[in-house]
């Protein structure tokens, strides 16, 4: 086995390291996504939303 076996394994176990943690964090937004439909559907709303629209309201 030589020098370059060694890098070229090294350099595909960091690939393959990077596109697993890639892969994970975009399944996981789509699940929170997906939680977050559900719970706006019922009928909660983020905090935030609430501030911008009663900062609206103040506006006008």
């Amino acid at each position: 086995m030589s020098h370059a076996f060694y890098v070229y394994l090294s350099y595909g176990i960091a690939g393959l390291i990077v596109l697993a943690l890639i892969a994970w964090v975009w399944l996981d937004g789509r699940a929170r996504q997906a939680e977050l439909k559900v719970l706006e559907a019922s009928g909660l709303r983020r905090r935030s939303a609430g501030a911008a629209s009663k900062a609206e309201d103040a506006a006008q």
